[in-house]
């Protein structure tokens, strides 16, 4: 007779009252030398211990909840038994931070990417169309498909597309507030970004957020690669569309002209992002990706952590990795904005995770907090960048954001980064031009399920792959893409859609 198997489940800490289950546990099943009371799903949690009404939850060492009422050994742990409490943090700020070891340059890996005239590389090149205004939306759309249909690019190998990245904004908004600054930093990161070999600039003309302010701004002059214009100055739709795709078409040649060449991997500046998180996410992908920054940092690269409601209650961790008290404070002082923000619109910081979230195994914020601050890796944070700043240190940084992927994304490609890796557990359909999506698979099912999508399995680490040697897997894949190589979601076509701006602020 067959002898039953037992149910592999991780404990990721010693002192953790919960272990993760990699397979389900059925009623009956032991672990640990536990019997589980009942069904315990996949990638959720069962108590190893009793523990009292009013106790801490543990994973990772951490507190992710308290418990609501008594829960016994075996039980499931999830919503029905687990609330979240606030908790005094001890951000200890600075405590952990150290200098890396920057590999030499002559030492540091290589990529082929395109070097533009102010020095930064791009890994893609791209036109882009900019929107002022919704207003302009229509237009720019028929003036890509315009150009998409007339079959010019085939002429110009070394051009990625023509993209049309549109919004919902740009009027009814307080010019002189908030809002107005972010989309201004945004559109200006974009229309900068080294994955932009031209860009045009379309409005409507009456439009609250105004191009000539806009380009008095930042000193942005017509050239041979920006060009902007109005829908009521130029003489109405057809003409716009008319005049837009004659700029694009005077430009193909010029942004043609560009060769990759070889560069360090110094020049990449990584987007980390999850989405569809569930509860692998913080075993598998996302420390993988973590070892992949670090390897990242070492060769003298960038990596931009965001989704500050998906750091919350894990923030203390990275405070204490702050290169200086005044950048760890400055994480904190965005917490507590975050706090005030949730509250003013009668929302609360736990209504993160989403029902998806939570049906892959994760209860509360806090417990997935821990899992995507892992994407950050173990180095010293150098950098803490409100949303759309330009990204200027080196090393591991953060960037303010929502936990909305496309919007979060949106802030960390108008700060410069030129290609973006991305972990999902649920399969999270994404895209991001102009800069390439790397997706990561935190589970083999989603893998095997979704492999049109997925680039990369980190489900294996749950089968004994080293998060080390999924972390070196994770670092080549970036390199090969930063030299050219497709993701799954561009093939898919992927990334006209998710320029996504914060709105923050009332429409008006």
């Amino acid at each position: 007779m067959d002898r039953p198997v037992t149910p592999r489940c991780i404990r990721l800490h010693p002192s953790d009252n919960v272990v993760v289950a990699v397979d389900a546990i059925e009623p009956g099943g032991v672990v640990e030398g536990v019997t589980a009371r009942v069904r315990v799903p996949r990638g959720h949690k069962m108590a190893t211990r009793p523990i009292p009404e009013g106790e801490a939850i543990l994973k990772f060492g951490q507190i992710i909840g308290c418990a609501s009422r008594p829960i016994e050994a075996g039980e499931w742990v999830h919503e029905h038994n687990v609330v979240m409490h606030d908790f005094a943090r001890d951000y200890r700020f600075a405590e952990d931070a150290r200098d890396e070891e920057i590999l030499p340059v002559a030492e540091r890996a290589t990529f082929r990417g395109f070097r533009r005239a102010d020095g930064r590389v791009g890994t893609r090149n791209y036109i882009g169309i900019l929107t002022s205004v919704n207003c302009s939306a229509s237009v720019a759309r028929f003036m890509a498909e315009a150009i998409n249909r007339s079959g010019l690019l085939a002429g110009y190998p070394n051009i990625d597309g023509v993209i049309p990245l549109v919004h919902g904004g740009g009027c009814a908004l307080d010019v002189k507030g908030e809002g107005y600054e972010i989309l201004k930093r945004t559109q200006w990161g974009y229309a900068t970004n080294p994955n932009m070999g031209g860009v045009v600039m379309v409005g409507l003309g009456c439009e609250g957020f105004q191009i000539a302010r806009w380009k008095e701004a930042y000193g942005i002059v017509e050239s041979d690669t920006f060009r902007s214009m109005t829908i009521q100055e130029t003489g109405g739709t057809s003409r716009t569309v008319e005049a837009g795709v004659g700029a694009i078409r005077d430009m193909l040649p010029i942004v043609n002209d560009v060769r990759r060449e070889t560069v360090p991997a110094s020049e990449l500046v990584l987007a980390l992002q999850c989405g569809g998180s569930d509860g692998y996410s913080g075993i598998t992908a996302n420390p993988a990706l973590g070892a992949a920054v670090d390897i990242l940092v070492r060769h003298g690269g960038t990596a931009i952590l965001s989704e500050t409601p998906e750091i919350y209650g894990a923030e203390h961790l990275l405070t204490r990795r702050a290169a200086s008290r005044e950048i760890g404070e400055k994480l904190v002082s965005m917490i507590h904005w975050w706090e005030d923000y949730t509250a003013r619109n009668k929302m609360e910081m736990n209504n993160n995770p989403s029902p998806g979230n939570k049906a892959g195994g994760l209860t509360t914020i806090l417990e997935k907090s821990l899992g995507a601050s892992a994407k950050g890796g173990t180095t010293t944070l150098r950098g803490v960048y409100h949303y759309a700043e330009r990204v200027e240190a080196r090393g591991f940084v953060y960037m303010d954001t929502p936990g909305y992927d496309p919007v979060a994304a949106t802030g960390q490609v108008a700060g410069g980064a030129n290609v973006l890796c991305f972990t999902t557990g649920r399969g999270s359909a994404y895209g991001c031009k102009p800069t390439p999506s790397i997706k990561l698979a935190t589970n083999s099912e989603i893998y095997r399920r979704m492999i049109d999508d997925m680039d990369i399995n980190c489900g294996d680490v749950l089968d004994g792959v080293s998060i080390a040697d999924k972390g070196r897997e994770i670092f080549e894949k970036v390199l090969a893409v930063a030299s050219g190589e497709h993701t799954k979601s561009e093939e898919l076509g992927y990334g006209d859609a998710e320029f996504v701006p914060w709105v923050v602020g009332a429409t008006m």
